[in-house]
């Protein structure tokens, strides 16, 4: 046991050196310790399935062992700035006073394309526009516009109002969402009104999205 206890350690420290090695953007959007537990898990927790000679406790300890191995290590990086750096590493910029650090992108091993992809999820087609750019430590991308590429918002213009309440799903596929109904203080009996009023019932709706203005959105089910 002592031995399959090291060998996971060994592994879990191997895979997180290699992914370091690999540069930021192979990592998604998970720090690199919950990736290796991701892939470790996975892996090990197949084994005893496909081989049925080896002992289920074989693959039992391991990931229990990597699992309080995460727990610990998230609670050192928790006290410890310097940890959480050199596990998860620092974000880097990209983009200064809208000039590209092409060295920091080298090291990165990220591609101008990597790059732009980024700016166009972001619906910035125009490299111009941003003024900085910095790649996190989960590998995503984030972007500070330049003043005259931004757009205007209601404090710009010194404009009052109050921060709306988003709507939510109340009926699903034909079922109501009684969580969204309670926390919006959406009586049933208001809903039965608006079926009646748009002549449909709750086996006809697709989906229903209300606020706490009472401002609803109706999608009917298409009939086959």
């Amino acid at each position: 046991m002592l031995i399959v206890f090291i060998r996971a350690l060994l592994l879990y420290l191997l895979v997180i050196f290699a992914l370091r090695l690999m540069g930021k953007r192979q990592l998604g959007e998970l720090q690199p310790t919950e990736l290796v537990i991701t892939i470790l898990i996975s892996n090990i927790a197949s084994l005893p399935i496909e081989d049925t000679s080896i002992p289920m406790v074989t693959g039992a300890i391991p990931i229990l062992v990597l699992v309080a191995f995460e727990l610990y290590i998230s609670n050192i990086s928790l006290k410890s700035r310097k940890f959480r750096k050199f596990i998860s590493g620092s974000p880097v910029f990209v983009i200064k006073n809208g000039v590209i650090d092409q060295k920091a992108l080298h090291s990165l091993r990220f591609s101008i394309d990597d790059l732009m992809e980024s700016l166009r999820a972001q619906n910035i087609f125009d490299i111009r526009d941003v003024d900085y750019a910095v790649v996190e430590t989960t590998g995503s991308v984030s972007i500070l516009q330049k003043f005259d590429s931004q757009t205007v918002t209601p404090n710009m213009l010194k404009l009052p109002g109050k921060n709306p309440a988003p709507p939510a799903i109340i009926i699903s596929d034909g079922k109501i969402v009684r969580e969204t109904m309670d926390h919006y203080n959406i009586s049933e009996e208001w809903l039965m009104k608006i079926l009646q009023k748009e002549k449909q019932s709750l086996k006809t709706i697709f989906l229903m999205t209300a606020n706490k203005q009472l401002q609803y959105y109706i999608v009917p089910k298409k009939s086959e």
